[in-house]
């Protein structure tokens, strides 16, 4: 679709619809600009009115118009149902590794009322130059619990084990592989990839779990409310919309 179509459904303060290429630094110690890529974001439905949308990542989904992408809503619906019903799968073998209860994250307060949400994301081609700070998608972490990633056969994804070598080694990664730490290069090909971002719920205390603490080895981190620490890493990484609304006057 051309460009003034896409900003018809403009990502709004809630983060549903299109965000455009550049809206994005994920990296500002090492980037010059934002990423090279552009995506649509789809949360969890709310209708207006209900309580709940009222909270900052629920709400009402942006859709383009039936007409324009006839069944895509349809489509992108089924996929979040169906996706998140794989991450509440793979957050049980999680618990079990780590010696919980399978059912731990299918409390209300956690994958119960889950923040689920999905971002299809495009890369043009451009190259990336690292010595420049020009990335398809600079160096970052995940926000949340899990991430599922599905891509098509395009290289670009890297994925760094150790954050705090120095210097960083960063490895190329096949298609259909993720990890902590990663980035994505532009290589001149285009690229596709669907990323669904599953996290607890907005009330979730998220802190150290039981299992992973002790009298030796202390919480790194203080506890923080899920919806607090999501909404700060939304606003550090995504461009102010009111940047928008002054281009379009």
């Amino acid at each position: 679709m051309p460009l003034n179509e896409k900003m018809k459904v403009l990502r709004n303060e809630k983060h549903r619809g299109y965000t455009p290429v550049l809206d994005e630094l994920l990296d500002p110690d090492t980037q010059v600009r934002g990423d090279y890529k552009e995506g649509y974001y789809i949360g969890v439905e709310v209708p207006e009115g209900d309580p709940e949308s009222e909270k900052p990542f629920y709400g009402p989904n942006v859709w383009p118009a039936p007409d324009c992408l006839p069944g895509w809503r349809e489509t992108m619906e089924r996929f979040q149902r169906e996706a998140l019903e794989v991450a509440k799968a793979v957050a049980r073998i999680i618990a079990l590794a780590l010696d919980l209860d399978a059912d731990f994250f299918d409390k209300p307060e956690m994958l119960g009322q889950a923040i689920a949400t999905l971002r299809l994301l495009h890369y043009e081609g451009q190259i990336s130059d690292p010595s420049k700070g020009m990335y398809g998608a600079g160096a970052h972490s995940d926000y949340g619990l899990i991430t599922l990633l599905a891509t098509d056969e395009v290289a670009g994804l890297q994925i760094c084990k150790d954050r705090d070598a120095k210097p960083q080694l960063w490895e190329d990664v096949a298609p259909m592989k993720g990890s902590t730490l990663h980035r994505v290069l532009g290589t001149g090909r285009e690229r596709y990839s669907i990323a669904f971002f599953v996290e607890p719920s907005h009330d979730c205390l998220v802190e150290c779990l039981p299992t992973c603490k002790s009298d030796k080895n202390p919480p790194k981190f203080p506890p923080i409310k899920c919806e607090t620490y999501l909404s700060q890493r939304y606003k550090d990484t995504h461009a102010d919309l009111n940047m928008y609304n002054k281009q379009q006057t």
